[in-house]
């Protein structure tokens, strides 16, 4: 009988209407979940840039990192559960107030303190939406009965993804044609066609805090409040949601776990790689962000495939062993290695962000209670973050003050022994042989 109360609401006449997951709901998520990954990548071809205005090296810079993923790794649990229990809309939109706040800041920042200060403020501001997102998939999930269908889980992921593989392309060219400043300046005006489109379109947070617009008691505008239930009220789930089988905690710790480690692979090369492609190999930030391009199209092309995948586990250890291949053709490059190998393993990196997003993403919404989706999403952001100032001590470690061929063997060194214990987590994983459902 529950399977059957969502569809007979939708055809009450005094209900409001069935907008489902399109293009209303959806298109303010996706310009909002841009934004942190973006800010988080875009940044690395620019930072040879502002080392050299400042006077500071990969060291000093290195905190231009850092502090973006440290207050994202604290922001996006906290934001997640803001979302879970003041609305997902409030907290949507005053994290893109926030984003304003910080590109003005950084581009108008006279000393590297106040551009330390800026992506402080952006991590913050962008730590909003990814979970606010995730709440409101939800939240839609519940009020039409039916889960949130895989290929839209996989273009939120496709959003962020995308975003995340063409910053360091983006990066190079406002640093090549407006200077590092643009790499701030461009969050304005994406925040304001954000707020732009979120106004209208995003449905508004009902009821009283803590009731997220569809959940079960939630007071409707059209017919009134909720009828009370005798007894303890359980959060109803949609026919067929993953939800309905939840796996135990430990199966959601594991998919933190996993996901971490894969993106401490990732932005070692991400950011590693980019660096070397400037200081060793004598690249312009322009022509190192071309070199990473095929890093971007691959992981945007894998994050659809990955949409499109029922199972979890071969996806992610394909992610785990490709990982492995780019990390062995980084380990020995050098001045001589020629472009088409620096390209493959550019792809290489690249593939994993693709199918390791979308995978350890439809996992997290699959394990984690119903009522808690926004809290699990950004926790699984702060182990995606943790990785990455745990990267950027990497690379302090194994460049110093300039990026040279024998760092970046080291680097890759340990990257490539990171994606075998990768490897071996997520092969020996039960929890990953069940298949999600669209």
């Amino acid at each position: 009988m529950k399977a059957l109360r969502a569809p007979l609401r939708a055809r009450d006449p005094g209900a409001a209407p069935d907008r489902g997951f399109g293009a209303r709901l959806m298109t303010p998520l996706l310009l909002g979940a841009v934004l942190n990954p973006l800010n988080s990548t875009m940044i690395a071809t620019g930072l040879v840039a502002v080392g050299r205005d400042f006077g500071t090296g990969p060291s000093g810079t290195g905190w231009l990192l850092s502090s973006l993923y440290l207050t994202s790794a604290v922001g996006q649990p906290v934001m997640g559960r803001l979302a879970d229990s003041l609305g997902p809309r409030r907290v949507f939109l005053a994290g893109l107030a926030v984003v304003c706040a910080g590109g003005v800041l950084g581009t108008l920042a006279p000393a590297f303190g106040w551009l330390i200060a800026a992506r402080v403020l952006l991590g913050l501001g962008t730590s909003a939406a990814y979970p606010a997102a995730m709440a409101m998939l939800r939240a839609e999930s519940l009020r039409t009965g039916r889960p949130a269908p895989r290929p839209v889980m996989g273009r939120l992921s496709l959003a962020a993804l995308g975003s995340a593989a063409l910053g360091p392309t983006l990066g190079g060219l406002l640093t090549a044609t407006t200077g590092w400043r643009g790499i701030f300046a461009v969050n304005v005006p994406l925040a304001l066609l954000a707020l732009a489109v979120a106004l209208p379109w995003l449905p508004h947070d009902r009821g009283r805090p803590g009731i997220t617009a569809g959940a079960p008691g939630a007071e409707d505008p059209q017919r009134g409040p909720a009828e009370p239930q005798q007894g303890p009220v359980q959060p109803q789930q949609p026919s067929g949601s993953p939800s309905d089988a939840a796996p135990p905690r430990g199966a959601l710790l594991r998919t933190y776990l996993r996901h971490g480690l894969t993106y401490l692979a990732i932005y070692c090369a991400l950011y590693g790689y980019a660096q070397w492609l400037e200081e060793a190999r004598g690249c312009s930030s322009f022509q190192a962000g071309l070199v990473m391009l095929p890093m971007s199209l691959a992981a945007a092309v894998c994050s659809l495939l990955g949409a499109r995948t029922k199972g979890l586990r071969a996806p992610l250890t394909t992610a785990a062993a490709l990982l492995a291949a780019g990390s062995g053709i980084l380990v020995t490059a050098g001045g001589g290695t020629p472009l088409a190998a620096l390209l493959i393993a550019s792809a290489l990196f690249g593939v994993p962000q693709g199918l390791a997003s979308t995978g350890n993403q439809a996992a997290v919404y699959a394990q984690a209670p119903p009522d808690r989706v926004g809290s699990a999403a950004g926790l699984q952001r702060t182990a995606q973050y943790t990785s990455a100032m745990a990267a950027t001590g990497l690379l302090a470690l194994c460049f110093g003050q300039r990026a040279s061929d024998a760092g970046l063997h080291r680097l890759t060194a340990v990257t490539g022994a990171l994606s075998l214990v990768l490897l071996v987590l997520t092969a020996t994983d039960r929890a990953l042989r069940a298949r999600t459902r669209t």
